[in-house]
């Protein structure tokens, strides 16, 4: 497994995800409130693009008569056919068992700092040498 470089967290706010293909594999990487999730792109249903469907929340366990929507910017719903995903796991919201996306880990890497290459000098009987 090789690490490859997805650009700088400044330019990667919350909410917001980027598609790229890695050692040939479709990918979708999202920043979920802060924590970035990597899922193959492709939904297990019927091979949709599943990281350019809609992302959203979902309604959590309550009592009979009561409905508490929560977990927004966590489901990743299919383009084509509705199934949903949970972003941080891979696994279906339906089923999750049985039926899950293929997921990648995801770190953040201290950025390079721009530098110029640079060459020793000395100072030799009067004249400046630089070596390259």
């Amino acid at each position: 497994m090789g690490s490859h470089v997805i650009g700088a967290v400044a330019e990667f706010p919350a909410g917001t995800r980027r598609m790229l293909v890695v050692e040939g594999r479709p990918i979708g990487v999202f920043n979920v409130n802060g924590t970035y999730y990597a899922l193959k792109n492709s939904c297990p249903h019927q091979g949709a693009p599943l990281c350019v469907g809609t992302v959203t929340g979902m309604t959590l366990p309550s009592a009979p008569g009561e409905y508490r929507y929560g977990r927004e910017g966590e489901i990743l719903r299919c383009p084509w056919h509705g199934w949903e995903f949970d972003i941080t796991t891979g696994k279906s919201i339906f089923d999750p068992h049985k039926c899950l996306v293929k997921t990648y880990d995801v770190t953040i890497e201290a950025e390079a700092l721009p530098e110029v290459e640079t060459y020793p000098v000395t100072v030799e009987s009067g004249t400046i040498v630089v070596h390259v």
